[in-house]
């Protein structure tokens, strides 16, 4: 069983600090951006670091750190948003699945079996073949293929929960439906769900990163992560820094978030 730790400890509070600067810097990206990252100016290629142009331009001679400060909200901002609806929407199939019991979970458990015996990978990328690329369609194959996960992993902390004594004592008290669901099971079961949705975050990203690499997500001239990776990986002879910036940016987010829920995580045998 998964428990957390009462108090955070430096590293937890440390990686937090950074990821919560990394946000703002991402929300405000618009205002302090040093240049136009969509801007292609071909006699500008492949500069050095400047006053002007910090870590310098690409290939097309876009400003490199304008292009990482808005690629925050289409790396980090995009797996945010899929954990948050997918959680949202697993909630509630799991407790449903949770209090109808008999048929229902039976062909829930057999659906779930069914789609998760693929890698989640795997599945996203039969989704995404189906869909096509493009970020809103990477978004929804990444929404469901987390939602399914979740939701049996919901299911199963809503039934451990259902047999607690105070469940017994809110349905004596008269509270039932969504008012018992959001009282009293949800604030109950949010401490093990936080600890692998934090987890899951920095996968997420590697996801969203590795979709867009091999041209299945984020399209050009759009700057995510992954995407301006994939971009520099024709030059990485030349100039490696047009893979190893964006390359840097995920991997110390991951890592952020890796190191918030690991350091989180207890596991009883």
């Amino acid at each position: 069983m998964i428990k957390l730790h009462k108090s955070l400890n430096v590293k937890q509070l440390t990686s937090i600090t950074l990821l919560t600067i990394i946000g703002v810097l991402g929300l405000f990206a618009p205002l302090i951006m040093p240049n136009d990252p969509f801007l292609v100016d071909v006699s500008k290629k492949f500069l050095e670091p400047s006053w002007a142009y910090p870590l310098g331009t690409d290939h097309l001679g876009r400003c490199i750190l304008s292009r990482i400060l808005l690629g925050i909200r289409y790396s980090l901002g995009s797996a945010l948003f899929i954990q948050l609806v997918a959680t949202f929407f697993a909630i509630w199939i799991g407790a449903i699945v949770a209090f109808k019991r008999g048929i229902i979970d039976y062909l829930f458990i057999r659906i779930c079996d069914i789609l998760l015996a693929f890698p989640t990978l795997v599945l996203a990328f039969g989704l995404l073949g189906i869909l096509g690329p493009s970020l809103r369609n990477l978004l929804l194959a990444l929404i469901f293929t987390q939602t399914v996960y979740y939701s049996r992993v919901l299911r199963g902390l809503f039934i451990s929960v259902h047999a607690k004594e105070f469940i017994k004592a809110a349905k004596i008290s008269g509270t039932s439906g969504v008012k018992l669901i959001l009282r009293h099971f949800v604030p109950n079961i949010m401490a093990p769900m936080l600890t692998i949705i934090s987890l899951d975050l920095g996968k997420v990203i590697l996801e969203i990163a590795g979709f867009s690499f091999i041209g299945l997500g984020v399209q050009a001239p759009t700057p995510e992560w992954g995407m301006m990776i994939s971009e520099g990986k024709q030059y990485i002879r030349q100039h490696p820094e047009l893979m190893l910036y964006p390359g840097v940016a995920i991997i110390i987010v991951v890592l952020l978030f890796n190191f918030i829920s690991r350091q989180n995580k207890q596991v009883d045998h």
